[in-house]
């Protein structure tokens, strides 16, 4: 003798005709939170390269002795000494020009590490 159910049984449990999300909506809902965490990576790596851009012209103005009084340089003199976040000063040699070099050098790659570990982060 076999169990027969009453009414319309369609193999599947009772609590199967509720509505849960099938594997496309869950693929779906992932897909959009690797959107959005690959669109703040991307933000992520464009403000990086920006500010590592501004160190570069930096240390290159004070290379070559630009005009502090162009409106340019000087501009890109004061993101500079505002992004540095203190690490303007770690490195003191006698000549200052190659302490400009290693200190905003030394910012661009903090920048730089720091910047790929979030990204990294956000990728995973």
């Amino acid at each position: 003798m076999s169990y027969q159910p009453h009414g319309d049984y369609d193999g599947r449990p009772r609590y199967a005709h509720q509505h849960y999300p099938e594997g496309q909506e869950y693929r779906d809902r992932d897909r959009r939170g690797e959107r959005s965490a690959d669109t703040i990576a991307n933000i992520i790596r464009v403000v990086v390269g920006l500010v590592t851009t501004v160190f570069a012209l930096h240390v290159l103005f004070a290379i070559l002795d630009a005009n502090h009084h162009n409106g340019f340089v000087h501009a890109v003199y004061v993101l500079a000494k505002t992004l540095v976040l203190g690490l303007g000063d770690v490195f003191t040699p006698d000549d200052a020009l190659i302490g400009v070099i290693m200190n905003y050098g030394l910012a661009a790659l903090v920048y730089a590490v720091v910047g790929h570990l979030i990204i990294s982060a956000l990728r995973r």
